[in-house]
């Protein structure tokens, strides 16, 4: 028992016990750094795109409905004037193959829906 060590005022005897410094190879552990940082650049590179295509497809949404807009500024001017624009009209009187738009988004119009909310989401 000469070979025991008191620590901390317990008797610490030599062995096997414990865990044992990692003998991990240090090119192994390069390596293993260097592909995590690889994968770490690819998902950064993966988010960037996804976040970029988010972007673009919500700036188009912004010009659709910019042009909405204009269109109903334009259509309000109009009636100001007293005029009723043909696109009106074609609503009022049941008539929707006069209207240059897409059906869809005079159908839209008709349930009270924002129509360029389902032509954005059609664009991407």
């Amino acid at each position: 028992m000469e070979d025991n060590k008191m620590v901390a005022g317990k008797v610490k005897k030599p062995g096997k016990r414990g865990r044992k410094p990692a003998k991990i190879d240090l090119k192994a552990k390069l390596e293993r750094s260097r592909q995590s940082a690889r994968e770490c650049r690819a998902r950064k590179k993966l988010r960037y795109q996804y976040l970029e295509e988010l972007v673009s497809s919500k700036e188009r949404a912004i010009c659709a409905l910019r042009e909405e807009l204009e269109m109903y500024k334009q259509w309000c001017s109009a009636m100001d004037q007293g005029k009723i624009p043909s696109e009106i009209k074609a609503l009022l009187t049941g008539d929707e193959q006069k209207i240059p738009q897409s059906s869809s988004s005079t159908k839209a119009s008709k349930n009270g829906k924002n129509s360029s909310i389902g032509s954005s989401n059609a664009q991407s």
